[in-house]
Parts: structure tokens; sequence; C-alpha cells
């Protein structure tokens, strides 16, 4: 829909756009928006429910559909069922332009949507950086849409996960799970650096500590279940497919001695973090450098 009011606004940034419920719309008002203008001027009326479209309405539409003004552009939304099937078949074979719309349900196609979404823009996004966005934004499609916007806007296009840390590191849990996962990467300076910033600003050291055991965990479990296929291991080990995914990257330079001392590192931590340590800080921070230091190779107990 914002691509045809953007294409029509191309053209004549003028153009007339209207929005109607088709449950609500009459044949008189469609042939009045769809008819030739004394003054001319390019229009976008949009339809939304097309299902909900009484008989007579949805004649007028097909009517309309077959023979349109080039001027005027007509959006019809439909929810493709059962219910107003005849008007979708018809706009079919009338040769409109159907552009389907699946629902979201799987994780990875979240993450397709993310990225889709960032190229529709004119933007790039690494397939690590829509996993963040959707980790720090949360799964509502319209609230990605707009922070892919923000982001291409801000950024000149190019997205990567540094840059979704950056943009979102106000939220606690996105600022535990960059803490996290440049720990279990072995990024020393950047773990401690999230840290520190983290601390600095008052998050409560409990989701960071959650977040860095989480990482451990996922990153152990997906190397114990070998390297089968993402989509086949993820009912088995009750996760998302794209989690497996990159958890699998990870697991690449990790030993199973290395993940067996930083299980125990970030369980002490938790204790201590959720125990109330005189000096959570202090916890997160030797959790932080002995898993780092465990995953390049030099961990010690």
């Amino acid at each position: 829909m914002s691509d045809a009011i953007a294409t029509a606004r191309t053209a004549e940034p003028d153009a007339e756009v209207s929005e109607y419920a088709a449950s609500e719309l009459v044949p008189g008002e469609l042939a009045e928006m769809t008819s030739p203008s004394l003054f001319g001027g390019r229009r976008v009326l949009v339809v939304r429910g097309g299902q909900d479209a009484k008989k007579d309405l949805a004649a007028a539409l097909l009517e309309y559909a077959r023979d349109p003004d080039p001027d005027v552009t007509l959006v019809i939304t439909h929810l493709g069922g059962a219910k107003g099937k005849a008007l979708a078949d018809g706009l079919r074979a009338a040769g409109v332009k159907v552009i389907p719309v699946g629902k979201i349900t799987k994780p990875r196609e979240r993450v397709d949507f993310v990225r889709a979404e960032v190229r529709r823009l004119g933007g790039k996004c690494a397939e690590d950086a829509a996993e963040a966005l959707i980790e720090a934004v949360g799964n509502d499609l319209r609230e990605l849409v707009a922070a892919c916007s923000q982001l291409v806007a801000d950024t000149g296009g190019r997205i990567d996960a540094g840059t979704v840390a950056r943009y979102y590191r106000g939220r606690a849990e996105v600022t535990g799970f960059t803490v996290a996962d440049a720990t279990v990467e072995g990024d020393l300076p950047g773990a401690l650096e999230a840290l520190r910033w983290a601390l600095h600003v008052g998050v409560d050291p409990v989701p960071i500590a959650d977040a860095l055991a989480d990482g451990v965990r996922t990153v152990a479990r997906v190397a114990s279940a070998g390297r089968g296929n993402p989509y086949q291991l993820a009912s088995a080990l009750g996760m998302p497919a794209w989690k497996i995914e990159r958890a699998q990257r990870r697991a690449r330079g990790w030993t199973p001695d290395a993940l067996v001392e930083a299980m125990r590192v970030v369980a002490d931590c938790n204790a201590a973090v959720k125990g109330g340590s005189e000096d959570r800080g202090y916890a997160l921070e030797r959790a932080v450098f002995a898993v780092a230091a465990a995953r390049n190779g030099g961990g010690t107990r």
C-alpha cells in the first residue's frame, strides 16, 4: 500500500489519497472517486477489507478493474479466504497486480521480513542484525517496519549488528544480549565496553547475568547436538532455527572442556548476582573475563 501511494506521489507529489472500508463504501462513492476529474491529477483509492464488500460494490469494483483510469490507482486488500472469494477471483481474472502477503508465524520468516523491508527502503541488513533488531523491538510487524525505516534514515542504509546494538542499547534486554554475544564470541573488549556502559547507566545486573547464562547454554546445547540441519534440530532443541544457526556459527570456536568451564562460570555468576553479592558488577566482569578466556583457550579455574 505504501509503495502504491509512493509511486503515485513520485509522479505527482499532490496526488490525493482516500481510504475506505469495503463494508461501508457504496457504488456511488466508488464511481465518484474513480471517474475522471475536471481538474486532472492523480488519485489513490484504498479499499480495505475487500472480503466484506457487498455484491453491488463487488460488481462495481470488478467493472472498474476491467477498464481502469490511468490516473487513478485502486488498491484493494483481501484476506484471501472463502468470504468474498468471487471478488478476489474476479480481480485476478481482470489481470490486476496481486501481491500475496502471507501470515508470518515462524522466526525465520520474521528475519527475512526485516531484511526485505530494509532492502525495500534502499538499505542492506545483515542476518545477525535482523535477529538483533527483532530481539530489541519485538515481533510486532508495524513496530519492526518503523524501526527499519528509522535505522535506514539514520545510518544511510548499511545496518549490521553493531548498528542495532548502538541504536537500541538503552534497552536492558538488548544490553544484556550485547554483552552475552560479544562474550561468547570471545570479543573481550567489546563485551567489557557494553557491560561497563550498561552498569554506568543503571541497568539491573540480573538481566545481563541471565543473557550471559542463556548465551553459553545455547551454544552448549547446539554444540552437543552436532552439525545437523537447523530446521530439523529446531523441534528437538525447542528453539527457533535461526537461533540454532547463529549458535552453530559461534560453537565453532569452542571446545567441550571450554564449554564446561563457561557453564560453571555463568552458574557462579548467577548465584552471585541474584544472591545479593556486595559487588554484582564485579561478579559480572569476572564472568565476562572468564568466559571469554575459556572461548579463546586461556580459561583457568
